[in-house]
């Protein structure tokens, strides 16, 4: 049980007596106000600031029975202190300098972490990693404003003629960088979300044998009947450390049924997100239903030849040879004999992989960090075609750049703007 703020150090002698010595574990016995025995608990005693939060913390470490938690609840409760809300000793630490905004998100992305994939990545985000990125490119931008506010404050120095003009290199460098990390956006959310593939086809082609093959259960209702699987059905596994949601689809065919027309919808939607999609056609029919989800495929995508130890059928050749002129590519497989599947699990691994492996950090792990780097990315973007109408407009801009870029670890401040040009100019020597 932790306790903090400027009652915690009242509260710990009141139950514990005094306190031990700082970040040394002491086993005590808690009392209650009337002297009760509450339990035998090993106390610790966190000074601020060198604490989680930034404030005098304590922790006990009570006996895990209900009854004892709430005896002890109780007493802390008669002395004033309240119960914390969700997340509030991470607020706190980011209120108290501790953690920047993108560190505090770590903390939760670190305690929902199911894969090592996840924790790698939430553990890099803790110690620092985004927040560097982001502020390594705030202070860039800071670097190139500084030059535009001495061209814009102080025309009568003596400065440079062009130093307004040599703002511009950096602010095209940056641009590129920014653009770069925007194309790589998916990577980290990926991760963080799991990394979506959608089994797609028309009906009965095998999508929910295909499925249950998959992730080794029988998580969707497999019959002959075409439609029977009308809604989105998902399930989670892990591959290769990484988490990755699949998930069977309705047939995609025109249909007069309004139930089954909302499946196809919602499968069509959730496709299009997916990062990969599994096409699945029945090698061996010639009917020519494999056109039904031909507008859902894209280059990158996997056909899945079903039923190949069948005979093959018009629709197998012809699938077949639109992929290779799609860019998609095609794996046989039979569910029934359980024949290239292992092929297939290896090439989704591969994929998997190849996508969300890189040498750098992700710049984006949330929406937010996204919606925030995107709109850097247009300020600077705007503020490039403003240099040469004249630095006040492309300053402006900047400045909502930098603010943007600092919004993702917490810290805007436009002070530090002024420091630079003082130190860079020599100005009032």
């Amino acid at each position: 049980m932790r306790i903090s703020g400027p009652d915690a150090e009242r509260a710990l002698r009141r139950l514990a007596g005094k306190p031990p010595r700082p970040r040394e574990a002491a086993l005590r016995i808690l009392r209650s106000a009337d002297d009760r025995i509450l339990d035998q608990a090993l106390v610790l005693w966190f000074p601020g600031p060198r604490s989680y939060t930034g404030e005098d913390c304590a922790e006990l470490h009570l006996h895990g029975g209900r009854a004892v938690v709430e005896a002890v609840l109780s007493e802390l409760a008669a002395l004033g202190l309240k119960p914390a809300e969700p997340g509030e000793f991470t607020r706190r630490a980011f209120q108290n300098g501790k953690l920047d905004l993108s560190q505090a998100e770590a903390v939760a992305d670190l305690v929902d972490a199911e894969t090592e994939a996840q924790r790698y990545q939430a553990l890099d985000q803790l110690d620092g990693a985004l927040g560097r990125k982001y502020e390594a490119w705030r202070q860039q931008l800071v670097d190139a404003l500084a030059y535009l506010e001495a061209a814009i404050d102080f025309p009568d120095e003596d400065l440079p003629e062009d130093v307004a003009a040599r703002a511009r290199p950096p602010i095209e460098a940056l641009e590129r960088d920014l653009a770069a990390a925007l194309a790589d956006a998916a990577r980290g959310e990926r991760v963080r979300d799991g990394w979506r593939i959608a089994v797609v086809g028309a009906p009965n082609a095998g999508k929910s044998s295909l499925f249950n093959a998959l992730v080794r259960r029988e998580a969707a209702i497999v019959t002959e009947q075409p439609g029977t699987t009308r809604d989105v059905i998902e399930a989670s596994l892990v591959l290769d450390g990484y988490r990755v949601l699949l998930a069977d689809t309705a047939g995609v065919r025109e249909t007069a049924d309004i139930i089954e027309a909302e499946g196809v919808r919602r499968a069509r939607a959730w496709a299009q997100d997916a990062a990969v999609r599994l096409w699945v056609v029945d090698a061996s029919a010639e009917d020519g239903s494999w056109r039904e989800a031909q507008a859902v495929v894209a280059p990158g995508d996997i056909l899945v030849l079903n039923k190949s130890d069948r005979p093959r059928g018009r629709d197998g050749e012809d699938a077949g040879a639109w992929a290779a002129g799609h860019g998609v590519e095609t794996l046989e497989v039979s569910v029934r004999k359980e024949l290239g599947l292992n092929a297939l699990e290896d090439r989704i691994r591969g994929r998997l992989v190849d996508a969300l492996t890189g040498a750098e950090f992700p710049a984006v792990t949330r929406e937010r960090h996204r919606l925030r780097l995107t709109e850097a990315h247009e300020h600077i973007q705007r503020g490039l075609l403003a240099l040469d109408r004249g630095p006040e407009l492309a300053a402006e801009d900047l400045r909502l750049a930098a603010r943007s870029l600092g919004r993702v670890a917490g810290r805007v401040d436009a002070e530090d703007i002024l420091d630079v040009v003082f130190a860079n100019f020599c100005i009032g020597k």
